[in-house]
C-alpha cells in the first residue's frame, strides 16, 4: 500500500522514528498517552508490512484472519494473556482508553483491499480506501487524546483523508514503480493520462495538471477538517493538528516543486517539523490558543 499515515517512513523500531512525522505529534504529550498511540503505531505498521514487507512464509491474508481474532478476543475479554506482544500493548491502551473496536477492523479492511487491487475507478473508491486506511487511525487517536464534542469525530475523518491523499499524490512516482495506481480512473480520463503513461513514470503536462487537481482536492480536505473541528476541543487535540500541519507543508512543498513526484518524494526537513509542533504546542498550552 502507499505509505499510510502512521506509517510514513518505516523505522526498525515500532515506534515513530525521532524526526518523523509522527515523532514530532507525539513529542508533547504525557508518558501515558504516548505509550497508548506507540500501541495502536505498532499495530498499524504490522499490518500495513503484511502487504508492502511480507515476511517469507508469512501468507497475509490468514495472518490478517487472525488479527481479527485478536482484536475480537481483546474486546470480548477472551485475551486475558494476549499472546502476540503488541495486542499485549493493546490491551494496556484499551485498558486507560476507549478505542473503537471498528476502526481496527476497519483498517484490517484497507489492508486487504491492497491484497486485491490497487486501483480505483472514482474519488467514492478512493475515499473509502482513505477512510480505512488513515481516518481509522484517527478516530483512535482523538479517543487517546480526548475530545468532547462528537463533531471532533468528523474532523478525524476529514483530517484523515487529507493526509492520505497526500501521501499517495507524494507517492505516485514509488507506487507506480510496483504498478500500483491509487489515483482514480475517472481522473486520469478527465486529464487524458493513460495509465500507461503513469506506470512509465512519464512525465507530461497532462499528469501535472491531474496531479494539481488532486493537490487542490486535498487541499479542500484540509480546509473541512479545520472548519469542522470544535473550538472547545482544539486544545486537547493539539497533537493532530500538528500532523496536519506538517502534511499541509508537505503538500505546499510538492506544489511549489511543479509536481515533480515521480522521480522525488517531497518531504520536510526535520527542524521545520520540530518548529510546526513547537509553534502548535505554544499555542495552545502556553498562550491558550491564542
Amino acid at each position: 500500500m502507499t505509505s499510510s499515515v502512521i506509517h510514513p517512513e518505516r523505522p526498525p523500531a515500532a515506534e515513530p522514528a525521532e524526526g518523523s512525522n509522527f515523532y514530532f505529534s507525539f513529542l508533547f504529550l504525557p508518558p501515558e498517552k504516548r505509550a497508548a498511540l506507540f500501541a495502536v503505531y505498532a499495530f498499524c505498521r504490522e499490518v500495513d508490512d503484511l502487504v508492502d514487507e511480507p515476511r517469507s512464509g508469512v501468507d497475509p491474508r490468514a495472518e490478517i484472519a487472525r488479527w481479527r481474532e485478536r482484536i475480537a478476543a481483546l474486546y470480548t475479554g477472551a485475551a486475558a494473556s494476549p499472546g502476540h506482544p503488541i495486542a499485549a500493548r493493546l490491551q494496556a491502551a484499551l485498558a486507560r482508553f476507549p478505542l473503537p473496536r471498528h476502526a481496527f477492523l476497519d483498517l484490517l479492511d484497507g489492508v486487504e483491499m491492497d491484497l486485491n487491487s490497487a486501483r480505483y475507478a472514482t474519488w467514492g473508491e478512493l475515499q473509502e480506501y482513505c477512510r480505512r486506511v488513515a481516518s481509522a487511525v484517527g478516530l483512535l487517536a482523538i479517543e487517546i487524546f480526548g475530545y468532547r464534542n462528537p463533531a471532533s469525530r468528523d474532523y478525524a475523518v476529514d483530517l484523515g483523508l487529507a493526509l492520505q491523499l497526500t501521501n499517495i499524490v507524494r507517492d505516485v512516482g514509488a507506487d507506480a514503480a510496483r504498478g500500483r495506481i491509487y489515483l482514480p480512473a475517472e481522473d486520469l480520463d478527465r486529464f487524458q493520462v493513460p495509465a500507461d503513461d503513469l506506470l512509465a513514470r512519464r512525465d507530461t503536462p497532462a499528469l501535472r495538471k491531474l496531479l494539481a487537481f488532486e493537490c487542490q482536492r486535498a487541499r479542500g480536505l484540509y480546509f473541512r477538517a479545520e472548519a469542522t473541528l470544535p473550538a472547545e476541543d482544539r486544545m486537547s487535540l493539539f497533537a493532530a493538528e500538528i500532523m496536519g500541519r506538517i502534511y499541509y507543508r508537505i503538500l505546499e512543498r510538492i506544489e511549489r516543486g511543479g509536481f515533480d513526484v515521480l522521480e522525488r518524494r517531497r518531504t520536510l526537513p526535520t527542524i521545520h517539523k520540530a518548529g510546526i509542533a513547537f509553534g502548535i504546542w505554544l499555542k495552545y498550552k502556553i498562550l491558550g490558543g491564542r
